[in-house]
């Protein structure tokens, strides 16, 4: 189990001193959705490794569609305490909650560019219907704040290679199904803002970049993961562009802390990036780093028609990070540290499994 690993455990800690304000959230309640999923998970982590280490607890609602999906990843923990699974379903009608949660994180959505292409309809579901629920619940049962988990997909395609602000936009086709995550997205941090006028309920949002990690699973389709585990498990990493594309890179942890640092301190009805600055890379400079981190070759190939629609269309994602700096976050892991202790963790995960 993941949370066994050594390696996470050293750099939990090295994160957790980076968010020192989680202590705010002891003796309250904090619902996730999208529980088992990448960033999630490893906010998750975070929040066991703090009650772990302090008498008063923090009680984690994990919001997912499969209970044996969340002991998949979380293993026995699913039975402690502090620890409460919550049947969820971003696309469903209606859910039931019974718990009472004084922070909400919606981080529940289609994430993988190959279920984005298989399921559009379902990618929009997630991000507006199940957002709304959430802000009506919050709305109905005095929640302190709700954070939404959005993208850097909502600022689509510009000229240049400037870093974007919070306040730019480029252009995204409507017409285009693979628009269904980034349109989804941008839609529903306009509702965040709409219940704020009109109901008065605190939201804020994050835009995370491209995030990485061994919270990643196998069935993560996203370069960034994918090559991650062939690395951890000595195949050659095989790009399917000419990876000079770039991409804000940011590791799990340093993602999970910059969500938490902005659910309890960011300011409320803004919109934070988040992104390393020292990891502002092109693909291939991700590619260059997992070969050598696990001494395998970089091997080039055409991509299928079917995985090219799959593709972000953005030639430039990358972000600009000084509204999340000015709060006090800062990055732990550059590209080099966070792919190497990745790749490492899997390896650890891969042969032991």
């Amino acid at each position: 189990m993941l949370y066994n690993n050594h390696l996470w455990i050293e750099d939990i800690d090295t994160v957790s001193r980076v968010v020192p304000e989680v202590k705010r959230l002891a003796g309250m309640s904090l619902l996730i959705t999208g529980a088992t999923g990448l960033i999630c998970s490893a906010i998750i982590d975070i929040l066991f490794r703090y009650n772990d280490t302090h008498a008063d607890k923090i009680s984690i609602l994990a919001a997912g569609r499969s209970e044996k999906k969340m002991r998949s990843r979380f293993g026995d923990m699913v039975d402690r305490p502090d620890f409460t699974f919550i049947q969820y379903d971003a696309t469903a009608a209606e859910n039931v909650f019974h718990h009472h949660a004084d922070y909400i994180i919606h981080g529940a959505s289609n994430a993988y560019p190959e279920m984005v292409m298989k399921e559009p309809v379902e990618t929009m579901l997630s991000n507006f219907q199940g957002l709304k629920e959430l802000l009506d619940y919050a709305n109905a049962n005095g929640t302190k704040r709700v954070l939404y988990i959005s993208s850097s997909e909502v600022y689509g395609k510009k000229d240049g290679s400037k870093p974007y602000r919070e306040n730019e936009y480029g252009f995204v086709d409507l017409l285009n199904p693979r628009s269904s995550y980034s349109v989804g997205k941008r839609a529903a941090e306009t509702l965040c803002m709409a219940y704020a006028e009109e109901y008065g309920v605190e939201a804020v949002i994050v835009r995370p970049g491209h995030i990485y990690g061994p919270t990643a699973t196998e069935k993560d389709t996203r370069v960034s993961s994918a090559w991650a585990f062939d690395a951890a498990r000595g195949k050659d990493i095989v790009m399917k562009s000419d990876g000079s594309q770039i991409r804000s890179y940011c590791y799990c942890l340093d993602c999970a802390s910059a969500i938490l640092k902005v659910l309890l301190i960011g300011n409320n009805l803004h919109a934070y990036n988040i992104s390393n600055p020292d990891s502002i890379i092109t693909i291939r400079d991700m590619a260059e780093i997992l070969t050598k981190v696990a001494g395998v070759t970089l091997k080039a190939e055409l991509p299928s028609e079917s995985e090219k629609k799959g593709y972000n269309p953005m030639d430039n994602s990358s972000l600009e990070s000084f509204s999340l700096t000015d709060i006090g976050w800062r990055g732990c892991f550059d590209a080099k540290i966070g792919f190497e202790h990745t790749v490492k963790i899997l390896k650890d995960l891969v042969i032991n499994k």
